[in-house]
């Protein structure tokens, strides 16, 4: 078998395999929470032909880390916010970290 192969989807983070109904009982939420983390814009599932909801595993990670705000007393609008601006924070410091690494190599003297 092939990477390219009937089942090299199982491995890609991204492919919307899980109905809300699944995705729900495998965080242990309810099919509500998963909509309203939708409404909040922190994920958007994709569709299916029928246009019901299918969620990656990379979106289950991201409602997880939701609910655990939530169970901890945060609002889920905030707990929304709060990840968003999280993900925002590690975007930027990684581009930070690419700056100072070109930056270092250009001031850096040449071997000899």
């Amino acid at each position: 078998m092939t990477a390219e192969g009937p089942y090299s989807r199982l491995d890609d983070d991204d492919y919307p395999a899980y109905t809300i109904g699944r995705a729900a009982e495998m965080l242990g939420t309810t099919q509500g929470f998963l909509r309203a983390v939708g409404e909040a814009r922190l994920i958007t599932p994709l569709r299916s032909e029928g246009g019901h909801r299918r969620y990656s595993r990379y979106q289950l990670r991201i409602a997880a880390r939701a609910r655990e705000l939530v169970d901890q007393g945060t609002p889920i609008e905030a707990a929304c916010r709060i990840i968003i601006l999280e993900d925002q924070l590690e975007e930027a410091q990684r581009i930070n970290a690419e700056y100072r690494r070109g930056a270092e190599s250009v001031n850096s003297p040449p071997e000899v």
